[in-house]
C-alpha cells in the first residue's frame, strides 16, 4: 500500500525537521512544497505531501506518523 501525508507548519525550522524527520523514516517527497499566509495568525505557512511504500493494509484508523 503506497500511505500518504500532508505535512504542515508554519514557516520556520520545525517545518524543516518535521520534513527531514519523515524522509529520514523512509518518507518520499510527493510533489512540490506550498506556502500560503494564514490571515488569522499573521504567518506563512509551509506544506509538504510525502508517500511511503508499507506492508500493510489501509485502515482509518491507522496512525500514519508510526509508519
Amino acid at each position: 500500500m503506497k500511505a500518504y501525508r500532508l505535512l504542515t507548519e508554519d514557516d520556520s525550522s520545525v517545518f524543516c525537521h518535521k520534513v527531514t524527520r519523515a524522509l529520514s523514516k523512509g518518507w518520499e517527497l510527493h510533489g512540490s512544497p506550498s506556502m500560503a499566509f494564514d490571515a488569522e495568525t499573521g504567518r506563512m505557512r509551509c506544506a509538504q505531501a510525502v508517500v511511503k511504500e508499507v506492508e500493510a493494509d489501509y485502515h482509518p484508523d491507522m496512525k500514519l506518523g508510526d509508519l
